[in-house]
């Protein structure tokens, strides 16, 4: 009967706050009807409504009151002469409409208007025609098939319970007198229908007795104690619950280590608890706290384990949490009642998408730890880039928890990388050449701004022939394949080449950049085939040879700003082009690992080269001579001097 009671309170609770809810919004919509009926005559046939006007007045009427109204502004009003209203307001400078509208939300009053007239009398508020509360949808689902029984009860009556699942499984439960206006409460997912009855009436404190007629009586646990057997088939409800307590393994545990207090605050609606155990067991800490707090639960297996706590100021959801932590069992509430059993158990099962905001949760799924995801399937949504979370909802809770500590803005790090290549060439060749040619040569050169000349046998001839004949120096004629060449020339020349990659990437992940070209040379063989009749067979074979830049930069932020960078930088260019054969390259490479400050450049070391050639040919002996050795030899000499340089310098960017 209690239980009908806060039932009966409760609906009635429900139907008050459903009367004021309506009765506001009539009196809302009342207030903007005529709100649109003043706007509508101040436009049209009352413009003194628009008027503004200074009123004050102190215990007169609201007939008086409206009469002054009218006669200042030339307005046409009717009032109901029953009203018995005082009126004490004072308005400054406020429109004639705006004061109507107030008197009518602040007393109370309705308005009609007929023609340019208002009439201005008592509103009486439509009564408002209470809903009907719609029957509750009882969830009783059975699978003929499997024999499978579902309940999802909560606070509903017995007699319309039993009624219900006769009517969905075909199998008539009826009960004893007395117990039609019992409120059941139980949930109950896929189990055999005698074991899902049987469950049922254990939780409610009520006997299953089955007929030999296969009929399910239901009775009060609390009538014939006594009684353990009946007609035919039937079996005694203490045995019943005997088995039970059984097969779901209870162990005694030393409850006089417990101490707890439940306490209720009634003006905050909150409850606290507080325990105090001392390895005592996790099953008899919830069964206690919760008779104490008159909470719903369902248990499906008692958790295993004893513990030592002593927890303060929680309540009984954050209780549960704390106990169950690390063992197999995990908790879900569901219509007020908590359901306890192992981890893997179907009806504990829960769902949830974490969609990540900053990381790519295919990384972020290779990076939970194992522990974490012991008995709960974690998949990777592409589309969503989220996590989609099945099983324990506190191993859920966990994981999503974890994820959202990893979920963080990455910083993109963009890294400019200038190589620099200083070179130096100083040549100077000098020296005189004669002799013979197979074909015979022209006279050319230069002159400026080198001299570099080659006379041919026609020039010497002349020259020779400005001689006196009785000269020691005249030798007479040279043959046409003669030929003379002079060099006496100096060149130097600077070379600046600078390269400027930019490369961009997140941190923690390399950046790879390669610029170059390829060149390809001619590889060709030859084959004889046969031996009485001999073929010879060529083929021709291009290979290719790079000359690449590339840059390989790993950057890693640190917590001040600061970022390590891992290089590695390789340079290859061609010396030179030969008719034949592969082209020379040459390579420089640089490795190395620093620590650089935000926007900060840094010279990371330079490759420095000096080469210095000088090569001579000339007559033996006369060649050593001095100021001889000008005429009787040649001579090149070459001094190059190289630098390479790498700067750097990473800017981070969130």
């Amino acid at each position: 009967m209690a239980q009908i009671q806060k039932y009966l309170q409760i609906t009635l609770f429900f139907l008050l706050v459903n009367f004021q809810l309506q009765a506001q919004n009539q009196q809302a919509d009342r207030l903007k009807t005529i709100e649109t009926k003043l706007d509508e005559l101040a436009n049209s046939s009352l413009p003194g409504l628009k008027e503004v006007v200074d009123f004050s007045v102190s215990g007169v009427s609201i007939q008086e009151f409206l009469r002054g109204l009218a006669e200042t502004n030339n307005l046409n009003i009717s009032i109901d002469p029953t009203l018995n209203i005082k009126v004490v307001n004072n308005f400054t400078n406020e429109k004639v409409a705006s004061i109507l509208l107030f008197l009518c939300k602040e007393y109370g009053l309705e308005m009609d208007v007929v023609g340019s007239i208002m009439s201005f009398k008592k509103f009486e508020p439509a009564p408002i025609i209470a809903e009907k509360p719609k029957p509750k949808d009882l969830h009783v689902v059975y699978n003929a098939y499997n024999d499978q029984l579902s309940l999802d009860l909560q606070n509903d009556s017995l007699a319309k319970v039993s009624k219900r699942i006769t009517q969905v499984t075909k199998k008539n439960l009826i009960l004893a007198s007395g117990l039609s206006s019992k409120l059941i409460s139980v949930y109950i997912e896929n189990m055999p229908f005698d074991n899902a009855i049987d469950k049922m009436a254990f939780v409610n404190n009520l006997k299953l007795i089955k007929t030999k007629d296969n009929f399910y009586l239901l009775e009060s646990a609390e009538q014939n104690p006594n009684n353990t057997s009946s007609s035919g088939n039937g079996n005694s409800s203490n045995n019943q619950r005997k088995n039970y307590l059984n097969n779901s393994n209870n162990k005694e545990s030393n409850v006089d280590n417990l101490n707890f207090e439940v306490i209720n605050d009634s003006i905050n609606k909150k409850v606290s608890i507080n325990i105090d155990a001392v390895n005592v067991s996790i099953a008899d800490i919830i069964k206690s706290v919760a008779k104490e707090s008159k909470v719903n639960y369902f248990m499906f297996s008692d958790p295993k384990g004893n513990t030592t706590s002593k927890i303060h100021g929680v309540n009984f959801e954050e209780m549960l949490s704390y106990l169950l932590q690390g063992t197999e069992h995990t908790f879900k509430k569901e219509n007020n009642v908590y359901l306890i059993g192992e981890r893997a158990l179907e009806g504990l099962r829960t769902s949830k998408v974490v969609q990540l905001q900053h990381r790519s949760a295919e990384v972020i799924l290779e990076n939970i730890p194992a522990d974490l995801k012991k008995g709960v399937e974690v998949k990777y949504f592409k589309e969503l880039n989220a996590l989609l979370i099945s099983g324990s909802e506190i191993r859920g809770q966990e994981i999503e928890a974890f994820v959202k500590q990893l979920d963080r803005v990455v910083p993109m790090i963009t890294i400019e990388v200038i190589l620099v290549t200083v070179s130096k060439t100083r040549l100077t060749k000098t020296g005189l050449a004669a002799g013979l040619d197979s074909t015979q040569q022209k006279s050319k050169g230069t002159i400026f701004p080198g001299f570099d000349f080659t006379f041919n046998s026609k020039s010497v001839n002349q020259l020779l022939g400005l001689l006196p004949s009785n000269s020691v120096f005249n030798i007479g004629k040279v043959t046409p394949n003669f030929y003379v060449s002079l060099s006496a020339l100096e060149s130097q020349g600077d070379i600046n080449v600078e390269s400027t990659p930019k490369l961009s990437t997140l941190n923690g992940h390399e950046a790879n950049l390669k610029i170059g070209s390829t060149r390809y040379y001619e590889l060709s063989t030859q084959n004889t085939i046969g031996s009485l009749t001999t073929n010879v067979v060529r083929t021709q074979q291009f290979n290719q040879v790079q000359a690449n830049l590339s840059i390989k930069i790993n950057p890693s932020v640190s917590g001040d700003d600061q970022v390590t960078l891992d290089i590695d930088v390789e340079n290859t260019d061609f010396t030179e082009i030969p008719p034949s054969g592969p082209p020379p390259t040459s390579t420089s490479s640089f490795k190395s690992m620093i620590r650089v400050k935000n926007d900060e450049m840094v010279v990371l070391g330079g490759l420095e080269k000096s080469e210095k050639r000088d090569q001579g040919s000339g007559v033996p002996l006369l060649s050593r001579i001095p100021v001889l050795k000008w005429i009787f030899s040649s001579r090149t000499r070459t001094k190059t001097k190289s630098k390479q340089l790498v700067f750097i310098r990473p800017t981070i960017i969130y």
